[in-house]
């Protein structure tokens, strides 16, 4: 295990999910924990969003492993509101030594030309510039120490498409220039950026309806149980369709400890096997006669 002790990690959608995850094993490695989460419903949002209970139970379960946290409400949209919960955290801590820019969302349904400008607008606000927010805001305390480490969360969706969620795959590609120019303009202060790409994570932000009808394409009412079964078609490594939370987890306490210091401007993939699985089904291989069945016809276009 690499150790956090005494590190102070600044956490975005620290309520629930993955920031949940992350917060309790930063706590677990030593680490001091500053999170903030939106916690209430965003317009044009489909799904639940966490809320102030939420919170309040990673609070708990944060000091419950003996760690220290700061944590409170704030929108990723309003830098202010970040930069206000980070000035808690550092009354309290001192110091700001990492950052895991966590929060985004997601829409479903419309193609690109569908998009609307409500959808666009909030889902590249909260996943995208609310992860530039995050790093901006915990940029001067990092510069001046000069050191850091700053863990962006992309998508395997920030590396090929997906219909029907155009903004949210637009988002999670950006993401990855904001990670490679982020560690490129800090590297002589001594700060490492880098992202990680999670496949389908069992957690609500897919975990809901709306994500169950997307995974779950086919006849009948779609359910978490059939949709569980179809995410991304058959799973790589050990028959598992979407990944616990800890799997994210443990990549990012990597990258924010000293045990990956040569680490920046690099994105790890942590999807199961997901982006190695063949997106087409080739021809049987075959000699002989039976290779006539398989060879265009002589008259087919060049």
């Amino acid at each position: 295990m690499s150790s956090l002790k005494g590190k102070t990690i600044l956490i975005s959608g620290v309520a629930r999910g993955q920031g949940r995850a992350h917060a309790l094993e930063i706590a677990r490695r030593g680490g001091n924990v500053i999170g903030l989460d939106v916690c209430e419903q965003i317009a044009g949002i489909r799904y639940p969003l966490a809320t102030e209970n939420d919170l309040a139970v990673t609070v708990e379960q944060v000091q419950r492993t003996g760690g220290r946290v700061v944590a409170d409400i704030a929108d990723v949209r309003s830098q202010a509101a970040i930069d206000n919960v980070v000035a808690r955290g550092l009354e309290e801590f001192g110091a700001i030594d990492g950052v895991v820019a966590n929060a985004g969302t997601w829409d479903l349904g419309p193609k690109v030309w569908e998009t609307t400008e409500e959808s666009w607008a909030t889902v590249l606000d909260v996943t995208l510039s609310g992860a530039w927010r995050m790093v901006k805001s915990a940029a001067p305390h990092l510069l001046k120490q000069r050191s850091g480490s700053i863990v962006i969360i992309s998508s395997v969706n920030g590396v090929e498409p997906g219909p029907g969620y155009t903004s949210y795959v637009v988002a999670k590609h950006a993401l990855l220039g904001l990670m490679r120019n982020t560690a490129l303009e800090m590297a002589s202060y001594n700060v490492r950026c880098n992202a990680i790409c999670p496949g389908v994570i069992d957690t609500r932000i897919w975990n809901n309806e709306m994500g169950w009808d997307l995974f779950a394409a086919g006849g009948g009412e779609p359910t978490r149980e059939t949709a569980i079964d179809a995410v991304y078609g058959f799973p790589a490594l050990s028959g598992r369709s979407a990944l616990p939370a800890q799997a994210i987890t443990d990549g990012v306490t990597w990258l924010l400890s000293d045990s990956s210091e040569h680490v920046t401007g690099t994105k790890l993939v942590i999807d199961g096997g997901h982006l190695i699985q063949p997106g087409y089904n080739p021809a049987p291989q075959t000699t002989g006669a039976e290779a006539d069945h398989y060879r265009p016809p002589a008259d087919a276009p060049e």
